[in-house]
């Protein structure tokens, strides 16, 4: 072996020991084995390194016969992960594969509705692949559920930045995060923050209270209605809210709900 693919399989090994000992620091929430994402990283990391030096580097049969398997095999293992990573998620997955739910919601602090801070660059959105908004007043639950639970109003608020319990809430928005907790004055009384939901029965609609609004799971469906609207609104203690979704609002409008 020359001494162009040594410096090659040098590199490579570094980074393989890199990467182990990287994962050795992973929290214990975390599963054991490399995220899809990492996997493709890597795959990336060691063909684009082998290519570099087969360009480079003069190199005999031998040596272009390691650049291949060094190009080849990583290629070859991250695609059978992903697939089988894929696989395992699918049937593991309480979903039971993708989902794809909507829910429109709205927020109030003081009679003033809080909007969203926009989303920047390609992907236009706030939040996860699988949990967020695309600047539509709507959360998006695209992709595979390990927990159903995990789709709930407090994750959400979590994954676009901002924090959501019982007692008040922090929400990013273009002028600033806005917090509310309760107690604090709101046109001059003590505030209490307070979540309500608009569901469906055929072609009936009803709105409750939500008592433990921060665990609350997204109904699963895909159009709104019948998807949920959810309001949540931070001031004087009420049993009603008198603020509904747009979506609801035309439904309601042209008869498609009583």
């Amino acid at each position: 072996m020359g001494l162009a693919a040594k410096f090659i399989v040098a590199l490579v090994v570094a980074f393989a020991l890199s990467v182990a000992f990287a994962h050795e620091e992973v929290s214990e929430s975390q599963t054991n084995l490399p995220d899809p994402v990492s996997m493709i990283y890597y795959t990336l990391w060691i063909s684009g390194l082998a290519t570099a030096a087969s360009v480079v580097f003069k190199l005999n049969r031998t040596e272009k016969k390691v650049v291949f398997i060094l190009i080849a095999f990583p290629v070859a293992a991250a695609t059978l992960y992903l697939a089988a990573d894929t696989v395992y998620l699918n049937i593991s997955s309480e979903s039971g594969g993708p989902v794809h739910w909507h829910a429109d919601y709205e927020i109030w602090v003081c009679d003033k509705k809080l909007d969203l801070i926009d989303p920047t660059g390609f992907e236009n959105r706030i939040g996860s692949p699988v949990f967020h908004e695309h600047n539509d007043d709507r959360i998006h639950v695209e992709g595979v559920l390990v927990r159903v639970r995990d789709a709930n109003l407090e994750s959400y608020f979590e994954i676009i930045g901002g924090k959501l319990s019982d007692s008040g809430l922090s929400y990013p928005t273009d002028s600033g995060t806005v917090s509310a907790n309760n107690g604090d004055l709101c046109n001059d009384k003590p505030g209490k923050l307070q979540a309500f939901v608009y569901k469906t029965s055929g072609n009936r609609y009803h709105q409750q209270k939500i008592a433990d609004f921060p665990h609350y799971v997204l109904s699963p469906y895909s159009q709104v209605p019948p998807g949920d609207c959810i309001i949540i609104e931070f001031g004087e203690e009420k049993n009603k809210s008198d603020k509904i979704c747009e979506t609801y609002t035309i439904a309601i409008s042209k008869g498609d709900l009583k």
